[in-house]
């Protein structure tokens, strides 16, 4: 059954004498409590990034330990509840995120009261554990922290609702471009395969290390995605689009109750005339429809990707802002050097990563990203 411990050298308390109330703050470990599952399954914002299979992954691939504060005792169904992953790096500092390489993650907390409940809590954390920052990526704006600093940090959001029909999603594309390059895909004879065999892997690992490569970013590591498919099972599918038998295109997706989401996409850009990437919307949309799921989640693109926005809007899907904040003790509690990914977006971090040869990018990338979280 669950423990209300949480990791050890976590070390915080399974109680959190925080607020001066009826209620208390309680810290749990998500991926051995039972009640954190039930949670996320039944709450209506929980999102995939909630999910265990999604901390599973996170665990087993960087060896964070997820943590969640909540105001349910052991004894009670959880009611509430903010997931966190302590990050522990020499290079970029002791923090807490909610949560690493997620493109939003809702804090699942109803009340106002409970909401200031763990603020104080969190507050207290940071204090004692002399943390660099907590980071919060929530889907809508938040107020929280208030004795903390806070910096933030601003990305695109887009999703789609499927609730209309399937010609009625189609006709709601740009026509000029996106409809345009679905009928070109189609009739250019380009074969879609789908699964998690190895051989799909591979063909989407190489077109991933090929992208991040030409955005002059490490690829993540290979484990990662092995993790993943080993924590979500069929709710992950690797889709890819071949010309011959060649690899052109390729997406992973992640399914989460009524939501299918985008989370990781490649090209060969030497064939993008050919329409493979809208080729792999299309089917994935057509698919969601037929299993009638209610929202396509195209996740976040950077303010410097103005490419990749347009792409997603363009499938007549809803824009928004995601605003992530940190909150810190000081405002100049920041590294000098930090390796967050918006950063490696330097000059002298282009330069270099440019010039790695793809066997080099892809040894270094499981270091990088476990201090980048």
């Amino acid at each position: 059954m669950g423990t209300i411990a949480c990791p050890e050298h976590v070390d915080v308390p399974s109680v959190i004498p925080a607020y001066d109330g009826p209620k208390r703050a309680y810290c749990i470990n998500p991926l051995e409590d039972p009640r954190w599952n039930e949670f996320v399954q039944r709450h209506p914002r929980a999102s995939v990034f909630h999910s265990r299979p999604w901390l599973d992954a996170l665990a087993r691939t960087y060896g964070y330990e997820p943590i969640v504060y909540t105001t349910s005792p052991p004894s009670h169904d959880i009611e509430n509840g903010i997931p966190f992953c302590r990050v522990d790096s020499w290079v970029t500092g002791r923090r807490l995120v909610s949560l690493p390489f997620s493109d939003h993650c809702e804090p699942l907390v109803d009340a106002e009261e409970d909401m200031n409940l763990l603020t104080a809590a969190l507050d207290q954390r940071s204090t004692r554990d002399n943390l660099r920052y907590i980071e919060m990526r929530p889907l809508e704006p938040i107020a929280m922290f208030a004795p903390l600093c806070r910096t933030t940090v601003t990305y695109t959001f887009h999703q789609l609702d499927l609730g209309a029909g399937i010609d009625s999603l189609f006709r709601g594309f740009h026509k000029s471009s996106t409809q345009r390059k679905v009928r070109r895909a189609e009739r250019e004879g380009l074969t879609y395969r789908e699964g998690t065999t190895e051989s799909l892997l591979d063909a989407f690992y190489g077109l991933l290390t090929l992208t991040r490569k030409r955005h002059m970013l490490p690829p993540q590591p290979r484990e990662w995605f092995t993790n993943l498919i080993a924590c979500f099972g069929k709710a992950l599918k690797i889709r890819v689009v071949f010309k011959a038998d060649q690899a052109i295109a390729a997406m992973l997706t992640l399914r989460h109750k009524d939501t299918l989401v985008y989370k990781y996409g490649a090209c060969d850009t030497r064939f993008n005339n050919l329409g493979s990437m809208h080729l792999l919307f299309w089917t994935a949309i057509q698919e969601a429809k037929a299993d009638g799921l209610r929202t396509f989640d195209l996740g976040r693109s950077d303010a410097d990707q103005p490419g990749l926005i347009t792409f997603k809007s363009r499938w007549g899907a809803t824009q928004s802002v995601l605003t992530y904040s940190r909150y810190s003790a000081s405002e100049n509690s920041r590294h000098v050097f930090d390796l967050q990914p918006e950063k490696w977006k330097s000059k002298a971090a282009k330069y270099v990563l440019a010039h790695l040869p793809l066997s080099v990018l892809s040894s270094l990338s499981p270091v990088l990203y476990r201090h980048v979280g």
